[in-house]
């Protein structure tokens, strides 16, 4: 992969977590993500898996910030992203996993609608496009994602997919 081709990929990345667009990533961007997953899925925030979907956002955006935020500001900049994040995560993808497992785990226990801890390739879909995953490629990666071709999804498959997509190599 040439640099450029990296350095897209990255900003594919940072536009993931940037749910707001303004340029940085900050615990807002986390909040937003789960109050929208909340939404999506009717699930109301004061519920036990509400209560777990916006701890799992805190810690994420903890973790997150403690890898990348190297100014302490309280937000990363693409800058800090790629130069912080994305460089130790690409050294420790098993931290990442660690860091985003509570968010990964209360998201899809807020799309289990029938809570026996496996998800639908359609909901997991939808779960991505509420992370503004584009419509077109979020069936295509949620079915991926379904290994066993059951068509259902569970943590087991989710959390080291999450890890490889933003532990992304440079060459």
């Amino acid at each position: 992969m040439v640099s450029t081709e990296y350095e897209r990929r990255i900003a594919a990345r940072f536009a993931t977590f940037d749910q707001d667009g303004n340029g940085f990533i900050a615990r807002e961007d986390f909040n937003s993500v789960a109050k929208a997953l909340l939404t999506e899925f009717a699930v109301t925030a004061r519920s036990d898996r509400g209560q777990a979907l916006y701890a799992g956002a805190e810690a994420f955006w903890q973790g997150m910030a403690g890898i990348a935020d190297r100014d302490g500001d309280q937000r990363i900049t693409r800058q800090e992203f790629v130069g912080g994040a994305v460089k130790r995560l690409r050294d420790n993808p098993d931290r990442f996993a660690e860091i985003a497992r509570p968010f990964l785990h209360a998201a899809l226990a807020v799309a289990d609608a029938d809570g026996d801890g496996r998800v639908t390739v359609e909901d997991t879909a939808r779960l991505l496009r509420v992370c503004q995953v584009p419509q077109e490629i979020a069936g295509p990666i949620a079915a991926a994602l379904d290994a066993d071709g059951d068509g259902e999804i569970d943590e087991r498959d989710v959390v080291p997919a999450f890890a490889r997509y933003f532990t992304i190599a440079e060459q």
